[in-house]
Parts: structure tokens; C-alpha cells; sequence
């Protein structure tokens, strides 16, 4: 079956053209895809990298496939890239080439980029164990199901943005594969207005019996890993904690799942990852860029990293058994609206700043974004998580009667002329 949304909904949610809607989630794809990736056998960052059949060097090699049929498809939109280098550490002791499968699609401003990405690879309770079958269906070829899912149903649309789909490779031996990639985009000097991790994004059963398939979770960082000590303190001192980059595009991709149809909603966690855990965001945490994980809201742990078992009753295995194909179209299709959202807009303002000390207004003003048509100036009470208010405006200020600086927050996002709306910049103080 296939998740439908009529062609008006989605032009309505991502405010592309309506060709970019004429498709939906296809579960079929989606289970033909991680079909594909078992049978790969392992997917272990450290298994054969030439064999055709099995090991992780088939697998990517039949994403880069994938890429190519999509680039045939519509006269050469997405370029193919593999990025390699070779890694050593205490699970790769005598090193390990990875190397990460991009599918770019160029958008008409060469410097702005929207990454989605997920890892390709699997292992099984031994971490160093590179020959025992690793299927890692749902951890994490649910989430390259969605990557390639995503670029099967955004590719023949031209966005100012270009989109980089990636499939990442070592990720279970350290996030090698994103910090190649996140230390690449910073190198070439990329614009990354957003990366969204899928990772862990395609069962509802959970642990013990436990069902949720009503959200999926989106972890995002509140303080910035890139920030300088003194950059915190002043983010501590205006109260900014919950409204950084990653927090904003958290909430932004909240919105966009109260648009869809079905009531599937998105969790918005309060921290980067899950509880001492972490994924292929990080790494891009780290270079400054805004980036989430999205992971679903009752994790099975043991269909995570287990050898394929049955003991005294109870199956251990990632295998497609222990995946909800109609709940990772759910996930699929949030991301593909956020990601045209994204790609279709402005990029947010650099900067946004706030002034109106001992008084009763508030004057806000920010840096001036190229393509933009107008701005909405958004607000909120200080005892409250989401916007409330909000005006729009056509130069770089506006002066906000009546709402005290004292008691508020306030953000500034850019609109095009289409009205596709960028993400949310937090209006810090003004600087002399």
C-alpha cells in the first residue's frame, strides 16, 4: 500500500509544485529497499568492500546505483559522490577505509545545502565481528529506505537549496561517516541549513510488548556543541537555551507534522540524542550546522545489535520481521515535507537582535536575507515553548508595541515570494 496525501495537501505543506506531490510514500519501495540491504548478508563497516554479493562495498555500491537511476530519470539532476577516508580506532585497530554514498541535487543557490542521511551499516552483538549475518533492517536500513525514498519523490523538483541524500558508512565504529561528510561540507565552505539523522525509524513495537505508533521522536541540542564558552554564557543570560538552530528546526519539523494528515505527530526531545547514546548528527553538531535524529518512540532492543537468535523462546534479530513498513512511511513522509519546506525557502537570517530595554516595546531588527520577499517576526510570553504571536514585515525592523522586552523571546524567519518560510532565527541582543 502507499501513504496518500492529495496533490493539494502536499503543495499546501511543502509549497513546491504540485509534480512534487504527485507521488506518496510507497510502503512497497520502502520493504523492497531493506530487502535489498539484508541480503547484503553484513553490512559491517569492516566486511569485504569488493565482494559483488555480500558485504558492506555491495551495499553501496547498489545505493550509488539507486542514485544513478534517479539522475537518468530526470536528465542528470542528482550528481553521485563517494567520499572516502581511511579511519583507525579502537573498533577499526588496523584502520578502515569508509566511504559515504551522496546523491546531491543541485538547487539554484550553489552554496545552501538540506542533508538527509542514515547509516549503512550494521553489526551484531560483537562489535568486531565481521562475518556473522548482520541484517540490520530497522538499525538502519529503514533509515536508507527513507533517504533513498525521500530522493525517489523530491528529484525531479528544481529548489534553491541543493539536497544532499546520503548513505553514511561507520557509523557503528565511531560516527566516522558523518564526520567525514560534516568535516567535508565545512572544507567546501557549504551553507548547511539543516541535517535531519534517520536512524532507528521504522518499528512501533517495542520492548516488552510496548506499541507507540503515534510520533516519532526528534532529538535536537539546546546549548550548541560549536559554541565558545563565552557564546553560552550569553545565550545563558538571554534565556536562549531552548531556541538555537537545532531547536528550532526541531519545532519547525513539529509543525510540519500537525499539517499532515493521520494525527502522526513528532516528539520533540530536549536533548541530542537518546540518554547517554548518540548518532550521525554529532558530527555536524560540532561544526555548527543545524542538525536532529529522528528515532521511533519505542525502541526494541532486542532486534538492536544482536547475533540472529532465538533463546528459551525469545527472538534476538534485527531482521524486516520486527518492522512496521506503515509507520516508517509515516516518518518518510514528515521528512520529505520538511526537507521541501527547507529547500524551498530563504535561508533564515544570520542574525537577529533584540533592544528595548526599560520600556514596554520591543524593536527587533536583522540581517537581510538574498530572496527574500518579507519576514515574520515571531513571539512568545517567557514561561512558554512555542511561538504565539507574530507579524510580518518587508524591511529589517519592526518595533513591537506593548510586549515588553523583559517578559518576551522573539525569532525572525525569511519567507519567499512563493511563501515558503525558513527556520527561525533567535533574536539575541543588539550589538553597538
Amino acid at each position: 500500500m502507499t501513504l496518500r496525501f492529495s496533490a493539494a495537501a502536499l503543495l499546501a505543506l511543502t509549497l513546491a509544485t504540485p509534480a512534487a506531490a504527485r507521488d506518496a510514500v510507497s510502503q512497497e519501495r520502502q520493504r523492497a529497499t531493506v530487502e535489498k540491504l539484508v541480503s547484503f548478508g553484513t553490512r559491517h563497516s569492516l566486511s569485504s568492500a569488493t565482494d559483488p554479493r555480500r558485504g558492506i562495498g555491495a551495499a553501496r555500491t547498489w545505493v550509488a546505483g539507486e542514485f544513478a537511476k534517479l539522475s537518468r530519470d530526470c536528465g542528470g539532476c542528482i550528481a553521485t559522490e563517494r567520499l572516502s577516508r581511511r579511519f583507525t580506532g579502537p573498533r577499526a585497530p588496523d584502520g578502515v577505509v569508509i566511504e559515504d554514498v551522496l546523491g546531491v541535487q543541485r538547487g539554484t543557490d550553489p552554496n545552501r545545502y538540506v542533508i538527509v542521511g542514515a547509516h549503512i551499516d550494521s553489526r551484531v552483538t560483537d562489535v568486531m565481528n565481521v562475518t556473522s549475518d548482520a541484517p540490520g533492517a530497522n538499525d538502519d536500513a529503514s533509515g536508507v529506505a527513507l533517504v533513498l525514498e525521500a530522493a525517489r519523490l523530491l528529484h525531479r523538483e528544481r529548489f534553491r537549496a541543493n539536497i544532499v541524500y546520503v548513505a553514511f558508512s561507520g557509523e557503528e565504529q565511531g560516527l566516522w561517516g558523518a564526520t567525514l561528510l560534516a568535516e567535508t561540507a565545512r572544507a567546501r565552505g557549504w551553507q548547511v541549513d539543516a541535517m535531519l539523522n534517520n536512524d532507528i525509524v521504522g518499528n512501533s513495537l517495542g520492548q516488552g510488548g510496548v506499541v507507540n505508533d503515534r510520533y516519532v521522536r526528534v532529538f535536537s541540542e539546546g546549548i550548541r556543541a560549536s559554541e565558545s564558552l563565552s557564546e553560552a554564557i550569553e545565550r545563558r543570560g538571554l534565556g536562549g537555551e531552548d531556541d538555537g538552530p537545532s531547536r528550532a528546526l526541531a519545532k519547525m519539523i513539529g509543525g510540519v507534522a500537525t499539517t499532515l494528515p493521520g494525527g502522526f505527530g513528532v516528539f520533540v526531545d530536549r536533548r541530542p540524542d537518546r540518554f547517554g547514546r548518540g548518532g550521525d548528527h554529532e558530527p555536524f553538531l560540532k561544526q555548527g550546522y543545524p542538525a536532529v535524529r529522528f528515532s521511533v518512540a519505542a525502541e526494541n532492543w532486542d532486534r538492536q545489535h544482536q547475533d540472529v537468535r532465538t533463546e528459551n523462546g525469545r527472538v534476538y534479530a534485527d531482521t524486516i520481521e520486527g518492522m512496521d513498513f506503515g509507520y516508517l512511511a509515516k516518518v518518510t513522509a514528515i521528512n520529505v515535507a520538511t526537507i521541501a519546506r527547507l529547500a524551498a525557502a530563504p535561508a533564515a537570517p544570520a542574525s537577529a537582535a533584540i533592544s528595548g530595554a526599560l520600556s514596554y516595546d520591543t524593536k527587533v531588527s536583522w540581517a537581510p536575507v538574498e530572496g527574500a520577499a518579507r519576514y515574520k517576526v515571531y513571539w512568545r510570553r517567557a514561561d512558554a515553548a512555542a511561538w504565539s504571536d507574530s507579524r510580518e514585515a518587508t524591511g529589517t525592523t519592526l518595533e513591537v508595541a506593548g510586549v515588553p522586552v523583559d517578559d518576551h523571546f522573539f525569532g525572525v524567519a525569511a519567507i519567499g515570494a512563493d511563501g515558503a518560510e525558513s527556520l527561525v532565527t533567535f533574536a539575541g541582543r543588539e550589538r553597538k
